[in-house]
């Protein structure tokens, strides 16, 4: 266990972390405070030294995961014409999938003080839904410039489209659905058709 009073470095990283690992083998209900920091191998005490409560952890660590998915999601229209456009849109959907556990979400959105930080803090500018979808927005404009896409492709209602999809099934989505990987790509694939053959010469 590290010792009282000696910094841990990334320590946000290592409970957010212990959080997924006790969530995804015990289950929702096993999520506590002590539950968190035994699994982090700290001292008791040390999650509410720098989070006001259980239900400020668990908004945090959802905050953390979509800002992940964000991240991804904003470099991508720099990465025009590179890969394939399906696969790219894929991978983000798929981050944001699999950003969260769906206890974890559960706890998110039952836990009334939690889902409230989590719709203030998204409401005040943290990254999520509307950063990916404006992120994929524009990878689509830029891919639409190259031709990698048809010119009469509507990126805006795609881009929703595709992220009110994920958000969808991220927040409804049991620990026995479908597997993530296909359901992304037949979203992908059912919102993003072909560009048309170029015509013979």
């Amino acid at each position: 266990m590290s010792p009282r009073g000696v910094a841990i470095p990334d320590l946000r990283e290592r409970l957010f972390a212990a959080a997924e690992r006790v969530v995804a083998r015990d289950g929702a209900a096993a999520l506590t405070s002590r539950a968190v920091t035994a699994e982090a191998d700290c001292a008791k005490g040390v999650l509410h030294t720098h989070f006001a409560g259980l239900d400020e952890f668990v908004a945090e660590l959802v905050l953390d995961r979509f800002a992940r998915a964000a991240r991804l999601a904003q470099a991508l229209p720099a990465r025009a014409g590179e890969g394939d456009v399906a696969d790219n849109l894929a991978e983000v959907a798929l981050a944001l999938l699999d950003s969260l556990d769906p206890g974890v979400v559960g706890l998110a959105l039952t836990r009334p003080a939690s889902a409230l930080h989590t719709r203030e803090a998204l409401r005040s500018g943290s990254p999520g839904f509307t950063t990916i979808e404006e992120a994929l927005r524009a990878y689509l404009e830029a891919e639409r410039a190259r031709g990698r896409v048809p010119a009469a492709l509507d990126s805006g209602a795609v881009a929703l489209a595709l992220v009110g999809t994920v958000h969808h099934l991220l927040m409804t989505r049991g620990p026995d659905g479908p597997a993530p990987r296909e359901t992304t790509a037949r979203l992908v694939a059912a919102l993003l058709p072909a560009p048309a053959a170029p015509r013979p010469a």
